[in-house]
């Protein structure tokens, strides 16, 4: 896997072999095969200065290598944490 990055203040939308498509916004990044980097359409838009190929993202083999990361804040409306009373009291 390789990750891109879009380098334009605009949302991009790339097409990928296989008739994929990937969605990146301005300044995000995204992952990509190592065959979809090698295409045509790609390879115009690297050249164009328009996106950049970062490298490989390498995937961890155990749990090891994942100490120490903080958990992403979830998205959206919290649970409710206070259990009511239920019942006829």
């Amino acid at each position: 896997m390789k990750t891109i990055v879009n380098k334009t203040r605009k949302p991009m939308r790339i097409g990928l072999p296989g008739g994929k498509t990937l969605h990146l916004g301005p300044a995000r990044t995204g992952q990509i095969s190592d065959e979809a980097s090698q295409a045509p359409g790609i390879r115009r838009l690297v050249e164009a200065g328009e996106i950049e190929i970062v490298g490989e993202e390498s995937h961890p083999q155990s749990g090891a290598g994942t100490q120490g990361v903080v958990p992403e804040a979830p998205k959206g409306h919290h649970p409710k944490t206070i259990v009511l009373p239920k019942g006829n009291r």
